[in-house]
Order: C-alpha cells, then structure tokens, then sequence
C-alpha cells in the first residue's frame, strides 16, 4: 500500500483477502461518505453548540427563517421541509417554544391547524447561527478547484437523486 492509503484502503484489502470472491470496491466510496458524514457532522454539532442548539434544532428555525416571507409554515410543511417524522417533529416544536424561538400560531388557512413562526429571539438566535454554520461548511470543504467542486457536487446530486 502507498503512503497515501487510508483505513478505508486497508479495509478493501483485508475483504480482498478474506472474500476474494466478493468485489469490494464499491466500498472506497461508500466508506468515505460515511466517515466523511461522521466528521461533518461532529463539525457542525460542535459550531452550533456555541449558540446552544443540535443540529436538529438549527435545521428547523433555519427552515423557518427561509419561508418567513410566507407567515409561517404547519407541522406537516415544516416535516418535509426538514425530513422529520410527525413525531420527533412535536417534542422538537415544543422544546423550542419553550425556549421561546418558536410560536404556534392559528393558520389563518386552516381554523384547526397551527403555523409555526420565529420569535424574535428565535430569529435573532438563528441570523447568528447560520452564520457561524456557514463559516463551518466552507471551513470544512475541501481545498478543489471550481471545476472539480462542480464536478463533486453533481456527481453526489446524481447519487442522493436515487434515494428521492
């Protein structure tokens, strides 16, 4: 192995090893993304730890905060938004009205249903946030050329599509 192997190297050679008759090539790929994704998220659970929110957290009043033009958004909005399910949804709402960064509010659309808005305090909290979370995501991106990133960033787009 070169000096420029990794443990995801050494790991496709032990397979090669033991299961020759299995390709295990896929896995330099698949085993970098999720290492990769470790590390990323580790990154940002920590930046945002300075402004005293989880990940999860963040992502909902960042989800409010762009579609604030539209008054708010209901649960169901905020889910798809977001990529949670109806029920983590809830007790995440409720931890952030409590910390009075969310309100619930009558959807004028729907006299039985609720939109979700920014307080104040939520969207002075989450205006600091993003940020810092931005200054993150360009920190921890790798040193490539414009065409290289726009060759990266498709290639992953093409790869997520397969899970829409």
């Amino acid at each position: 192995m070169g000096a420029d192997s990794d443990v995801i190297d050494r790991m496709i050679a032990d397979w090669q090893q033991v299961r020759p008759d299995l390709d295990a090539s896929p896995l330099g790929v698949i085993g970098r993304v999720i290492v990769l994704a470790r590390h990323l998220e580790q990154s940002v659970e920590t930046v945002l730890k300075v402004h005293g929110l989880s990940l999860g957290q963040f992502d909902i009043l960042a989800t409010l905060r762009r579609h604030e033009s539209k008054g708010g958004l209901n649960p169901t909005q905020l889910c798809e938004n977001v990529m949670l399910t109806s029920g983590a949804m809830t007790s995440r709402l409720d931890r952030l009205q409590e910390a009075k960064l969310i309100a619930r509010q009558a959807d004028p659309a729907d006299r039985r249903g609720v939109v979700v808005v920014l307080t104040p305090k939520g969207r002075k909290l989450i205006e600091a946030a993003t940020a810092t979370r931005f200054e993150e995501a360009a920190d921890s991106l790798p040193k490539l050329s414009p065409m290289e990133m726009s060759k990266l960033e498709a290639g992953l787009r093409t790869w997520l599509a397969q899970y829409s």
